[in-house]
């Protein structure tokens, strides 16, 4: 059980119990110390979510009083005269280090001591949900790590960053590089170590006996990674991944427009809650209403399971698809039965529209 800021039932009064009952001072010193430990937890976690991180500075030369002091400020140490005695019975005044740190507003005390002992900042978690945009994940980091958006988009377009991804000259930026994943990361990283850290995690997924039948494909991996992109802003349904893969994939072999929504919405650089038929006119080379073949880059950042999408489509020779009302998907081999699947997901759209209480 951990000691939270009191919780384990010692109160600041027994700072005076020694002096008031003549207790021995080595004594004194051993039962604290064995009353106090009993409630502290040894092991150090990240600092998380985030959003719910108290940064707390401790600057170079700071003594132990100003650091407590610090802690008490920021909410997350409320009893500072056992804390006083808890922390110099574990040597924190003389092994203090500078830092940033990170704690929650019941972080345990042995964990506190801890990280001011080692030194070893704060650490956070923080999670880029599969299918955003540079954008998106550019405003993520700075709602949520305090990194300027901006600076983020700058980072993302390194130019030595684009040479080692093997994209310069392809690319202008890291889109769809940026693994989505759960990092763990130091309080107030910088943008170059946060797009370092994505695209690295993007060159561990990527699997090197994905290579021959890439090959096999005749596709580079920009063309994969922008196909999976597009699997990955599309489907909802998870076993619908490989077949519309196919579809994509059958059509650009017949030359046939991708004709995805999905670049429609990234080409209006902002998320659209439907997608009507003037929007299919904008002019832009992610438009595949408009331009054949594939766009010139990624439109999201995909996962492992729509990069293999992408590589292993489901041999099947439809052509066309339509999401329903739940996200699972109707595909189709002609134009005509398309039709009639568009029809079939009106009825349904109509049906739950019906179902609704008045009113909403």
């Amino acid at each position: 059980m951990r000691m939270r800021n009191g919780k384990c039932g010692m109160r600041s009064v027994t700072s005076t119990l020694a002096l008031r009952f003549r207790i021995p001072h080595s004594a004194f010193r051993i039962g604290l110390l064995a009353s106090l430990s009993a409630c502290s937890s040894p092991t150090p976690t990240p600092c998380e979510p985030a959003a719910q991180c108290r940064i707390v500075t401790i600057p170079r030369g700071a003594t132990f009083d100003a650091a407590v002091d610090s802690l008490v400020a920021h909410g997350i140490v409320t009893h500072p005269t056992t804390f006083h005695w808890y922390a110099r019975l574990h040597g924190l005044p003389g092994s203090l280090k500078s830092g940033t740190y990170g704690f929650h507003a019941d972080e345990g005390w042995s964990e506190l001591v801890d990280a001011l002992k080692r030194g070893r900042g704060a650490l956070l978690r923080w999670t880029v949900p599969e299918g955003l945009t540079l954008r998106e994940i550019a405003d993520l980091a700075q709602s949520q790590l305090g990194v300027p958006h901006d600076s983020l988009l700058a980072a993302a377009s390194n130019p030595t960053l684009l040479r080692q991804l093997g994209v310069a000259g392809l690319a202008g930026t890291a889109e769809g590089y940026l693994y989505p994943t759960t990092y763990t990361v130091r309080v107030r990283v910088g943008p170059g170590e946060l797009v370092r850290l994505m695209t690295d995690q993007f060159q561990a997924h990527w699997q090197e006996e994905w290579q021959p039948r890439l090959d096999s494909l005749r596709m580079t991996r920009h063309q994969l990674v922008t196909l999976a992109s597009i699997i990955q802003a599309e489907v909802r349904y998870a076993p619908d991944r490989e077949y519309v893969s196919a579809v994509y994939h059958n059509r650009l072999r017949k030359g046939m427009k991708l004709e995805a929504d999905p670049t429609v919405i990234y080409a209006y650089g902002r998320r659209l809650t439907r997608v009507w038929e003037k929007n299919l006119r904008i002019r832009s080379p992610y438009n595949t209403y408009l331009v054949p073949g594939l766009p010139p880059g990624p439109i999201s950042q995909p996962d492992s399971a729509s990069l293999a999408a992408a590589l292993y489509p489901a041999r099947t020779p439809f052509l066309f698809f339509v999401a329903q009302p739940d996200g699972k998907h109707i595909f189709s081999v002609t134009y005509r039965e398309h039709l009639a699947a568009i029809q079939a997901v009106h009825r349904m759209q109509r049906a739950a529209r019906a179902q609704r209480p008045p009113g909403r």
